[in-house]
């Protein structure tokens, strides 16, 4: 199962006291799987932004922590700065950013809020996505008057804290408030042109931008103002909600840029931002030379990016994760001013474990020697799974063969879609791969726990037969997707390219050795367990599963063979 991420940026009121800020900060790297990415301080706005990853529990326990210590270090009766603030943490926001909703994100926010104002007394206001009510939703309003407006709008009933003490006693003085929001990941983004003038790139934003250009009679550059019943300025929007933008040049790189923040990626979707850049740059007879992103990313950003640049090019979407990052950073020119290295920019591969030591990470020949050594792991179900990993691949091949193929252009989509399955499936394998692996280890581990007392070998037969157990289940999930799979063989087998035919019948004979392999490691496996009626169910589920499949095997080769 794929973890839930999510980020979080709290903002401290400190930003020129580096014993402080570290003090704050490296609260976060005492909670487990939770990975500090940033702490950028701030003199002139005395603020520091820190930014951290990981699964939710863990990042409000992390944020918890870090709130808890810039109470103890950070007197806001001394604060002085140019950024709006009114608490030592003044604003404590969590990010969605895989696998999990705005609406799950929200409710962590709202929990740590109550964990916040319940035990550290620290007035909590929620904004943005946790608001209780639609007036305190915009951060601008909960923080109006700043820390100096604190004592009087406690008081204020239409003010009162959503957690915490709504009195301005000598702690809440000390500490000020906390505003904690859910809200989506803010990218900033920036789009490289071939001019110096900042008055073009500025055009360019205006076009862009939600906040459009000012409306103005006759000439659209210089025409006096339209103004509305109020006297205000009348607008003319831009093409995106969720997008601030100006132009400026940077004398570093000598070209001019339009700057965006992207604080809606679902409203403005960076892949869009760009397309419609090029679109007004070409207007003004500019060229856009590509585009850079400033800090991190999620990765779902860049692949959705690959696969809209995938669909204007009528080709499959089938392919590797690693082969759309690299179309993406191509297609947006992310390496235009400068080398886009996805390890250090995209979050998730941040937060890998790059001493994990997984079989799927080895080259070929270093897979085949650490098989044949006298290491009992990896053995038959890990090979198994990669069998049928390879089964796959091949069928996913011709898919993506017959989705380019000249003349076949009208049908691209029915192909892509294909091999889109057939990528899941292939990603499915390869971690069960390592998941068989990791389930024998399981159990040499359950059988090395202590047996000197009674409750030790009840606690150790316990262990064993839990870890029998997984290591039952694994490979029977390893013949069940690999028969799966065959579904991509069946149909590449009638409509897929004639020339690769021979290439979908190797596959199909891997997904069967996958799945009769993992068959025999269902059994012997079983065969162990204590629980016979469960080993019993596992072994007919098996069995029925290899059944489907000798017969789906047959089908599939017949076809292959009237075709050649």
């Amino acid at each position: 199962m794929q973890k839930k991420l999510i980020e979080c940026v709290p903002n401290i009121s400190e930003g020129r006291d580096l014993n402080i800020i570290n003090e704050i900060a490296k609260q976060v790297e005492t909670v487990e799987g939770v990975k500090l990415l940033d702490v950028d301080p701030g003199k002139a706005t005395n603020r520091t932004v820190i930014t951290f990853v990981g699964e939710p529990e863990q990042v409000i326990q992390a944020a918890f922590l870090l709130i808890k210590k810039a109470k103890e270090l950070i007197d806001m009766q001394h604060h002085k700065g140019e950024h709006p603030r009114f608490g030592a943490t003044d604003v404590c926001p969590l990010v969605p950013i895989s696998n999990i909703t705005m609406e799950e994100t929200a409710e962590y926010a709202r929990k740590l809020g109550k964990k916040v104002g319940e035990e550290l007394h620290i007035p909590v206001y929620f904004y943005e996505n946790a608001a209780t009510e639609e007036k305190r939703r915009n951060l601008a309003n909960v923080r109006a008057g700043e820390y100096e407006a604190l004592p009087e709008k406690l008081q204020n009933p239409e003010w009162k804290p959503d957690f915490g003490p709504d009195t301005f006693d000598e702690e809440v003085a000390k500490s000020g408030a906390v505003a904690i929001s859910a809200r989506d990941f803010l990218i900033a983004y920036n789009i490289n042109l071939n001019t110096t003038s900042t008055r073009r790139a500025n055009a360019i934003a205006f076009d862009i931008r939600e906040a459009g250009r000012i409306k103005r009679m006759g000439n659209p550059l210089t025409g006096k103002k339209v103004l509305d019943e109020n006297g205000n300025p009348v607008r003319i929007p831009g093409k995106f909600k969720g997008v601030k933008g100006i132009g400026w040049y940077i004398e570093e790189y000598g070209i001019a840029q339009v700057s965006y923040n992207i604080t809606d990626i679902k409203a403005a979707p960076v892949h869009l931002v760009f397309d419609e850049s090029v679109k007004a740059a070409d207007k003004r007879g500019i060229r856009v030379t590509g585009s850079e992103i400033i800090g991190l990313v999620p990765k779902k950003v860049l692949l959705d990016a690959a696969d809209y640049f995938l669909k204007k090019q009528q080709r499959s979407l089938g392919i590797s994760e690693k082969e759309k990052i690299k179309i993406a950073v191509k297609s947006l020119g992310l390496d235009d001013l400068k080398p886009f290295n996805p390890k250090e920019k995209i979050i998730e591969y941040l937060l890998e474990d790059n001493n994990s030591n997984k079989l799927i990470d080895l080259r070929l020949s270093d897979f085949a020697d650490l098989t044949a050594s006298e290491a009992p792991a990896p053995g038959g179900g890990s090979i198994a799974a990669y069998s049928g990993t390879l089964g796959v691949a091949l069928a996913t091949m011709v898919a993506n063969l017959s989705a380019h193929k000249r003349g076949w252009d009208d049908k691209w989509e029915f192909y892509s879609d294909w091999a889109v399955k057939g990528e899941k499936y292939k990603q499915q394998l390869l971690l069960l791969v390592d998941e068989d692996t990791n389930a024998f280890n399981k159990i040499m581990s359950a059988f090395q726990l202590p047996k000197k007392t009674e409750e030790d070998k009840k606690s150790r037969a316990e262990a064993i037969e839990k870890a029998t157990l997984y290591a039952t289940e694994v490979p029977l999930k390893v013949m069940q997707t690999a028969y799966d799979s065959l579904e991509v063989m069946e149909a590449m087998a009638r409509d897929g390219l004639p020339a690769s035919i021979s290439d979908v019948a190797v596959g199909t004979l891997a997904a069967r050795t996958a799945v009769y392999g993992a068959f025999y490691n269902v059994k012997i496996n079983a065969s162990s367990l204590k629980n016979k009626d469960k080993a019993n169910e596992l072994r007919n589920k098996a069995k029925d599963i290899l059944e489907k499949t000798i017969q789906r095997e047959k089908d599939i080769l017949n076809i292959i063979d009237s075709k050649m």
